[in-house]
């Protein structure tokens, strides 16, 4: 008479809890969930909806996709820092104003308006970064206040107009027809994907990259260690302010022109982007989770688009999709408490 053995009910329960941890440690370390759920997404489109995964729609996803990233590229360097940046959406719709009703205003090039405005985002947001250090405020709170500096000013300027309509050559530059040189891909995407690379070396092959992360991990040891954190906090949030002000550039060609609720789409998805991807307050994080996690939205948008989803639904699944993130990675302890 042979014998079974089974393993008793606390054994079985460790090996589950252990395949599990290991599980949950796998996706901290690559975003595979977000990848799958790509996947999937994508291709439940492309079952059930005519024409999203022919050549021109995918195109238009990556360019839309590619502002969701650009814009989310200076909010990713702040929380990963463990800072966080809401002035977003009021520099993007100053930057989109400087280089369409300021220089038909004042009839100054491109160029020079386009200089300006970065130069003025750059001193705005050191501005902020220096406040939030420097008086230890919370991040929430100043850069609502510089973002609607930002678009003051330049309503200022404008005398109160809030509207403008972009230079053709920009809008064929960002439309998703355009070619590069040649080639059947956006110049956009082609931007993003160069922004991409730099930022992924940025991160973590460069000093400045190091030092950002030591500052999000350990504000403190960061100090001890020589780190100039006040000055890792200015840089960033200078970073933050200017690449707004280019995405608010880039989307005053791709929208046509320019009004004051241009940036306001933009301000969730940089954070959606940021932590749907899997980048937590004050790391661990890259930047290349905020290129899947910008894909996956973009695509989900798109397909809920594509079936009737209000714009109220998408809101709904957007904060279900946060929270879920936000459970999978505050599990984890944090990497300051790993330092």
């Amino acid at each position: 008479m042979s014998t079974v053995e089974t393993a008793p009910p606390v054994v079985a329960a460790q090996r589950e809890g252990s395949v599990l941890q290991n599980a949950l440690h796998l996706q901290r370390r690559y975003p595979i969930m977000q990848a799958i759920a790509l996947v999937i997404v994508f291709v439940y489109g492309a079952m059930t909806l005519d024409g999203l995964a022919s050549a021109s729609s995918i195109r238009s996803i990556l360019v839309l996709a590619s502002l969701a990233g650009l814009a989310a590229c200076g909010q990713t360097m702040l929380i990963l820092m463990g800072g966080f940046d809401m002035s977003v959406s009021g520099f993007i719709v100053g930057g989109a104003l400087v280089v369409t009703s300021l220089t038909a205003k004042y009839h100054i090039s491109f160029a020079v308006a386009l200089i300006g405005a970065l130069v003025a985002a750059g001193l705005i947001g050191s501005m902020a970064g220096q406040i939030c250090h420097r008086f230890n405020i919370q991040p929430l709170i100043v850069t609502l206040a510089t973002g609607a500096i930002a678009v003051g000013v330049v309503q200022v300027q404008t005398g109160g107009t809030l509207a403008g309509g972009a230079p053709e050559w920009l809008s064929r530059l960002t439309s998703p027809a355009a070619k590069t040189f040649g080639i059947g891909i956006p110049p956009l995407v082609v931007l993003w994907a160069a922004v991409a690379i730099a930022m992924t070396i940025f991160l973590h092959r460069t000093v400045g990259g190091r030092r950002l992360m030591a500052t999000g991990a350990n504000s403190r040891a960061a100090e001890f260690s020589l780190v100039r954190t006040r000055r890792v906090w200015t840089m960033a949030f200078a970073f933050s302010a200017m690449a707004a002000v280019l995405v608010g550039v880039l989307l005053a060609g791709f929208a046509g022109s320019v009004d004051a609720t241009l940036g306001n789409p933009y301000l969730f998805q940089s954070v959606a982007a940021v932590i749907v991807g899997g980048t937590v307050f004050g790391g661990p994080g890259d930047y290349a989770r905020t290129v899947l996690g910008a894909l996956f939205l973009t695509v989900l948008t798109t397909v809920l688009i594509g079936h009737g989803a209000s714009a109220a639904d998408q809101q709904i699944l957007y904060g279900a999709i946060i929270l879920i993130a936000v459970t999978v990675y505050g599990r984890d302890r944090a990497l300051r408490d790993r330092v």
